[in-house]
């Protein structure tokens, strides 16, 4: 197994195993491990059947179903992401850490490609542990002790919805989720710091009113994706990106319309952010 940086602030693309045959104890503590060190690890030409996505996915933590979607027939934590031909906005078309608005936020999530559109379609991914890390003494005084309210019914991220909830929506009501998460949360594993906000969910910032925390929000939104905390994936057919959803953010590019992307995803289950 080789594992190659693609990017100085995150990102590294692991060649060398397949996971078809599935992985051994200790090579899913690599890839784990990996993971860990990365924030967001790829792995190509991993031609894979619904079962053997979820087989690495168990390897990797504990499956669990999107909050808005259904499933697959028979597997229902693997949903499919995307976007047709026909259609102008893509799933989750904005920078974003997934679903915050859960009192468990989880722990990270896979995509595997199964249709890639002949350019364009790249994910970007943020590194949270150097935004924070960025930040004056100063800020980092005044944000550790904030507490951030996310919301699943913010504007923006709500429209990103709209195509896959009229063709792939579960049946019942659609249900708006409020959680509250410190700004800035300790990686369970690690124990280093990053910020938890993001523009898709985060709504406010409890104790202050929107005035107050709009400013403070707005700087913090432009700071967490500069340039250099980010990288940078383009999709082949057959790759899996598998991110770390408590240090890093992650962005689909929309600049593709006319053609067809279609993705299976597989969320793993988190915990409580502090």
């Amino acid at each position: 197994m080789k594992i190659q940086k693609t990017a100085g602030a995150l990102g590294a693309e692991i060649s060398d195993i397949d996971l078809r045959s599935g992985l051994s104890a200790s090579q899913a503590q690599d890839v784990r491990q990996a993971l860990l060190d990365h924030k967001v690890i790829f792995l190509r030409e991993q031609n894979l059947t619904p079962q053997q996505f979820l087989d690495f996915a168990h390897a990797m933590g504990e499956p669990v179903e999107y909050p808005f979607v259904k499933g697959l027939n028979d597997y229902p934590q693997i949903i499919e992401v995307k976007k047709l031909e026909t259609e102008t906005v893509n799933f989750g078309g904005i920078w974003h850490s997934d679903t915050t608005y859960l009192q468990e936020p989880p722990m990270g999530s896979m995509l595997l490609s199964r249709e890639v559109p002949p350019y364009g379609g790249d994910t970007m991914f943020a590194n949270q542990e150097l935004a924070y890390e960025a930040l004056s003494d100063t800020m980092k005084g005044l944000l550790d002790g904030l507490t951030g309210i996310s919301t699943s019914a913010k504007a923006d991220v709500s429209r990103t919805r709209e195509d896959r909830l009229r063709t792939d929506g579960k049946d019942e009501a659609p249900v708006d989720h409020i959680a509250e998460h410190p700004v800035v949360r300790t990686h369970p594993e690690t124990g280093r710091k990053s910020l938890f906000v993001n523009i898709a969910h985060t709504a406010g910032i409890k104790g202050m009113t929107d005035e107050e925390s709009a400013p403070l929000l707005s700087f913090l939104f432009q700071h967490q994706v500069k340039p250099e905390f980010t990288c940078r994936f383009s999709w082949t057919p057959n790759a899996i990106a598998f991110w770390d959803n408590r240090s890093a953010m992650h962005n689909p590019v929309n600049d593709y319309h006319g053609f067809r992307r279609v993705m299976h995803r597989i969320t793993l289950k988190g915990d409580k952010p502090r």
